[in-house]
């Protein structure tokens, strides 16, 4: 099958994002890296590309130098990435889908509320991709969760209980890093510090697993370092269209944890437990019954876990893999394939208006407030 041409902007050399997106998109032969404009200077991300293999035609100063040197070639690039600081996803992302190209743009996927449901509109105006890379949810087991509570393997869900939380940025000493510091500055982050930074990888997860919406919410901010603007820490409590009891923890100055990133959900006939320190497995009690390690890789996973894992069982498969799974599915679907599960502009919008709201809401004392963008009411 002829590789598909894939583009980056952003990502590039020393980034935290980029090594992941591009182990991610090479790793199953499915992309080759045709283009790129990598890094803020020009001549930088110029070198760089053409170091990673890019023709030097196509090793671009800047976004909007790819945009006019891609849209008119015949062998233009199928896919790109949009991996730059957050306040230019929505500019960059408009521009790439109105001039006909799928685009996987990290998260968040624009900045407000508005900007997002115009994304929204674009890509029912060009029929063109648009996936944010919520790239968790591409864990095999995460798929293996959500096909068992579709499959009704733990019944009606009542309650998922999520959380995100880490200590890495607990060192007040450290607060001036300009690496930790611009997370929570609002001239340079937006309107939300941890919650849009990480709380809405488990908002996200929560949706994903228990195939619902978030449609009101209830929230308690606190910023623990007294330098900071933005929050820090955050307790979040949320319902979903179809009833279901939503309670979220995201931190960044939990001393102690890692990643913390992790999920349960509790139905009328049994709970799953996923955490991503401990990716490959899925933890599973029914009702009465004893609990179970399911594995990655073992026999009798629902198909989406068994597709998307690569070695045998007992062979850790980690982040970047997770990733590459997100470039699978986009692979598929650029292809005619549509693959359940790969999150879109629909849920970058739906993110967005949660973290306003929680900002309003944590303003306001924790009064519940509507989470749903306008133009899903």
């Amino acid at each position: 099958m002829q590789k598909l041409k894939w583009g980056m902007i952003g990502g590039g050399e020393g980034s935290q994002i980029g090594p992941a997106h591009r182990l991610g998109a090479l790793a199953d032969g499915h992309f080759e890296l045709a283009a790129g404009a990598l890094d803020h200077r020009p001549e930088v991300g110029r070198e760089y590309a053409q170091r990673l293999g890019v023709a030097a035609d196509r090793a671009y100063g800047d976004w909007t130098e790819m945009l006019q040197g891609e849209k008119n070639r015949d062998d233009r690039i199928d896919l790109v990435t949009v991996a730059t600081p957050n306040s230019t996803h929505f500019e960059i992302t408009k521009a790439f889908l109105e001039a006909g190209f799928n685009v996987l743009c990290e998260k968040p996927m624009t900045m407000t509320v508005e900007e997002g449901e115009e994304i929204v509109r674009v890509v029912e105006k060009t029929g063109k991709i648009c996936a944010v890379n919520y790239c968790y949810s591409a864990y095999p087991m995460v798929r293996q969760a959500r096909a068992m509570v579709q499959n009704g393997e733990i019944g009606s869900v009542r309650l998922v209980v999520t959380a995100f939380s880490h200590g890495h940025h607990g060192d007040a000493t450290d607060a001036d890093n300009p690496r930790v510091r611009w997370r929570y500055d609002p001239e340079m982050a937006g309107v939300s510090g941890q919650f849009a930074d990480c709380g809405i990888h488990a908002l996200h997860m929560a949706s994903f697993i228990c195939n619902d919406e978030v449609s009101t919410l209830s929230a308690d901010f606190a910023s623990t370092i007294p330098s900071r603007v933005l929050e820090d820490d955050a307790m979040v409590n949320f319902r979903m269209d179809g009833g279901t009891v939503g309670r979220l923890w995201t931190s960044s100055v939990a001393i102690g944890r890692q990643h913390g990133f992790e999920i349960q959900v509790f139905g009328e006939t049994g709970g799953l437990r996923w955490a991503s320190e401990q990716p490959n497995q899925l933890i599973y009690t029914p009702v009465g019954g004893r609990t179970q390690i399911i594995e990655k890789g073992e026999g009798g996973l629902h198909e989406d876990a068994q597709r998307l894992s690569r070695v045998a069982i007992a062979h850790p498969e980690g982040f970047p893999l997770a990733v590459a799974n997100i470039y699978c599915d986009l692979a598929d679907a650029i292809r005619g394939e549509t693959r359940d599960g790969l999150p879109n502009a629909a849920d970058g919008v739906r993110s967005m208006a949660a973290v306003h709201t929680a900002v309003a809401s944590a303003k306001n004392g924790g009064v519940w407030m509507d989470a749903r963008p306008s133009i899903f009411r």
